[in-house]
């Protein structure tokens, strides 16, 4: 029986040994991070290495980082009530928080007219287009963008950022807000006064050794130009596919994109469609975000570049990674040239 192929990244990455391994040895620690014996100092100690660490390889030294349950967590916490102008690329976590008021061009790039009361994400995990994010931004959202591109949060002239863990080869149900000094955040939990008084309840100590670990091996990854390698395969696919069908269109690919993601469009074959035929042959794809509660629906990313109805419909995203292959990039290109093929034929 052939492997399944794992090519939906974007919605959670593979955890990563070195994560795992944290994990493990967080658990050995019986002390709470706030209590002050020596066994609740041992486990502050190991939160406080993690921060340092998530800190350096986010570029955020002298910023704080406030860990969370996850980046929709983080949103919350620092969007409530500023009333920020959003753009309807946005993730759901983040537009549900916004007005909506930014415009969208077919290039997937999006206008900022005031910076300090708008949030816009640094990549967009349905196309991969990255912005270019002006200085004084209110939020960013860097989740898809950590570990896949280089930056740096104090570069970017950001108030704060949002991350997650399990977009990196960390665990899942952990995540953080990054935010510049003297920026005030409004706590959304309330009980404990962990995190700088800014997120109450006892920190997920485990779920955050995790995540140092995960950033720390990504942020090598990116410096040995494993990332390039990644962005050769996903160029290949996309040769193999645009040789076969023609007509297939990928949104955003005239703007700078994350190295491993290609949305693939072949207007009257819903994505949806295509998810099921596609792991039926043994891959996994998806349409869109993969925080919808499992709903399949026309993106709205794609509606806001100008995509029609029908076209943002029938949209397919590829998400890769380090460990995939050319063999396995070649072996769904084949598998979604014939299924196009057979929909073609059928459609004519």
């Amino acid at each position: 029986m052939t492997a399944r192929v794992y090519l939906d990244w974007n919605a959670t990455a593979p955890m990563r040994p070195e994560a795992r391994a944290a994990m493990l040895g967080a658990m050995e620690l019986l002390g709470n991070p706030s209590s002050v014996h020596a066994e609740g100092r041992a486990a502050k100690a190991l939160m406080e290495r993690a921060r340092a660490d998530i800190a350096d390889a986010l570029g955020a030294d002298g910023a704080d980082i406030v860990f969370t349950g996850s980046a929709t967590e983080a949103a919350a916490l620092a969007m409530a009530g500023r009333g920020l102008a959003t753009a309807p690329i946005e993730h759901e976590a983040v537009s549900a928080w916004g007005t909506g008021a930014l415009p969208v061009a077919a290039d997937g790039r999006v206008a900022v007219a005031d910076p300090g009361a708008s949030a816009l994400q640094l990549a967009n995990s349905e196309t991969g287009v990255l912005q270019e994010l002006p200085a004084g931004l209110a939020v960013t959202d860097l989740t898809q963008a950590f570990g896949k591109v280089a930056f740096a949060f104090n570069w970017l002239d950001c108030r704060m950022g949002l991350v997650s863990a399990h977009k990196l080869g960390g665990p899942k149900g952990v995540g953080a807000l990054v935010v510049r000094r003297g920026v005030e955040v409004a706590a959304q939990m309330r009980g404990g006064g962990q995190e700088m008084g800014r997120r109450a309840g006892t920190e997920n100590l485990v779920g955050i050794a995790g995540f140092a670990a995960a950033t720390t091996a990504a942020a090598r990854d990116l410096a040995d130009g494993v990332w390039e390698r990644v962005a050769d395969l996903r160029n290949i696919l996309e040769q193999a596919v645009a040789s076969a069908v023609p007509n297939v269109t990928f949104a955003g690919k005239q703007s700078p994109r994350l190295p491993n993601t290609t949305t693939l469009i072949l207007p009257g074959w819903k994505g949806e469609t295509q998810v099921m035929q596609m792991d039926l042959a043994g891959f996994a794809v998806s349409a869109g975000s993969a925080c919808s509660s499992g709903k399949v629906r026309a993106s709205a990313t794609l509606a806001a570049m100008g995509f029609d109805g029908t076209a943002a419909a029938s949209a397919v995203r590829v998400s890769i990674g380090p460990a995939t292959t050319e063999e396995e990039i070649m072996r769904f290109a084949e598998a979604w040239v014939r299924a196009a093929q057979r929909h073609l034929s059928r459609a004519a």
